[in-house]
């Protein structure tokens, strides 16, 4: 396949169904006059626009492979860029419901595992390279994000203190335990089901890990994911406004009003105290390390340095 480039004419803004973009139709619409969300996202998007403008040099070429996290909707003109411990799983029950043809009703009903399920949802990376070019100009492009730090201890706690999780013990569990823990014992290197907080930090930052294997995509960084300075999203969402941001996008692309994005009812969820309890017995070095590498999805998404941090 040839390699594209999300050129300037390819960041143009979606077309909907009557052939205005999202952003002409909210200026038209009575519905969105002077909204606080409307000038919210417009702001995600400058700030995004001004980093990627500051930090790119050189914009390289997509190529098919980078596509495979974006969602197609062709009967909505919606693509969605999907980010693991991002409500994903809720996305994607979403995405279901509006290409299923009426098969699915209720994003609720659909059990978590169908959702990741590859063959119930396409990605753009399915399509031909006329096809990719077509749909990143004209369909609306969305990502949700989350505080860079907060989804990296939620995907630990998720992949290495859940029993159930024996893949992702097997995986890396047992790599990771072998390589960052004096002595263990013949019981964790053969199930990697213990892994600390702490060697799951050593072990992102091991060089050895990335020149391996690309990072797992429940921890890579949102801008390896869905690459915001070559494709123009026009709704950057927040895991911290959930409810807000996915009704915003529905009514946009004009999903009929039964759909509705699921409510969160986790109690178990990360939150930012529990973050910083994780941070605790990481020294000032690796913590500075580790954001050094989650740094541009801090500057991208416009997050600031956790105060719990002691790397000023």
């Amino acid at each position: 396949l040839t390699p594209f480039s999300a050129s300037e004419d390819m960041r143009s803004t979606w077309q909907g169904k009557a052939g205005r973009s999202p952003l002409q139709a909210l200026y038209e619409s009575d519905q969105f006059e002077q909204s606080s969300l409307q000038a919210v996202h417009q702001q995600r998007r400058e700030m995004l626009s001004n980093i990627c403008s500051r930090y790119t040099r050189k914009r390289r070429l997509l190529r098919p492979d980078d596509l495979r996290h974006l969602v197609v909707d062709d009967a909505h003109g919606l693509l969605y860029c999907y980010v693991p411990k991002v409500a994903c799983t809720n996305w994607k029950r979403v995405m279901m419901v509006l290409t299923g043809q009426g098969k699915y009703q209720d994003p609720l009903e659909i059990p978590a595992h169908e959702a990741h399920v590859p063959s119930n949802l396409r990605t753009l990376s399915e399509y031909s390279v006329p096809e990719i070019n077509s749909r990143l100009r004209s369909y609306l492009k969305f990502v949700f994000v989350r505080e860079p730090f907060e989804r990296l201890v939620s995907a630990y706690r998720n992949k290495f203190t859940l029993s159930y999780n024996t893949a992702f013990h097997k995986r890396y569990g047992t790599k990771i335990i072998r390589r960052h823990r004096q002595e263990p014992s013949d019981r964790a290197l053969e199930r990697g089901d213990d892994v600390r907080f702490e060697e799951f930090v050593y072990y992102l930052l091991d060089p050895r890990t990335q020149q391996e294997e690309p990072f797992n995509e429940h921890w890579e960084r949102v801008h390896s994911l869905c690459h915001p300075c070559i494709i123009h999203y026009d709704v950057v969402g927040k895991y911290e406004t959930l409810a807000e941001d996915a009704n915003y996008i529905l009514q946009l692309v004009g999903a009929d009003t039964s759909v509705k994005f699921p409510a969160s009812s986790k109690t178990t969820r990360t939150t930012d105290d529990m973050t910083a309890q994780f941070f605790q017995d990481i020294s000032p070095f690796y913590q500075r390390r580790l954001f050094n590498l989650y740094k541009m999805d801090y500057l991208l998404f416009n997050y600031s340095i956790p105060s719990y941090l002691r790397i000023r």
